[in-house]
């Protein structure tokens, strides 16, 4: 009876033409080719959430190229921070426990044209400190890390794909947006 069941579900869900697995889901025509520029100063490496982002696209069937010219749209991440907070302390003043907490602003546009208006997306774990157990810590700091990134990734992305999707929405012009702003066209 239960495999009937499941096989009676798997059919239903195949028949429904919106249904997409996690990831499967085409890009927007918009996100097909891009070009992501960050700002981040003073920065020697790529930020990871710029590698994730660019990983995810690419994954999903789109193209990152590594100039403005000849793509479709542009995402521009800034503002990319990490901070770490304590949340818990012992009873010996010692931490125990901690938040991880990674925010960036975003916005999407091509040339003049705004596609997704500017914003701030943050993602945060919290984890928990044994002093007895420093590598641990270390590797479950770093795991959470690169699982915050992939999340920032994500939740862009979805982002994007939502407000790109929507054929009602019309696009905004980039005068739209003050001056100064993270989502504002750099200055010639």
């Amino acid at each position: 009876m239960k495999v009937l069941a499941a096989i009676g579900l798997t059919l239903i869900l195949s028949a429904c033409a919106g249904f997409h697995l996690a990831g499967s889901r085409p890009l927007p025509p918009a996100l097909q080719s891009v070009y992501i520029d960050v700002i981040a100063p003073y920065e020697v490496s790529e930020p990871p959430v710029e590698v994730a982002l660019r990983a995810l696209i690419q994954r999903r069937g789109g193209t990152v190229l590594d100039h403005e010219n000849g793509a479709s749209a542009v995402i521009r991440l800034s503002n990319i921070s990490e901070t770490q907070q304590t949340m818990a302390v012992g009873p010996d003043g010692k931490a125990l426990e901690y938040q991880l907490l990674t925010s960036v602003n975003y916005t999407v546009f091509n040339g003049k044209q705004l596609l997704v208006a500017p914003g701030v997306i943050t993602s945060s774990r919290i984890f928990s400190f044994d002093p007895t157990h420093v590598l641990a810590n270390d590797a479950e700091e770093a795991h959470l890390r690169e699982y915050i990134q992939n999340d920032l990734a994500d939740l862009l992305l979805l982002r994007f794909d939502a407000v790109l999707s929507r054929a009602d929405q019309a696009p905004v012009t980039a005068t739209a947006v003050p001056a100064g702003s993270p989502g504002a066209a750099p200055a010639p």
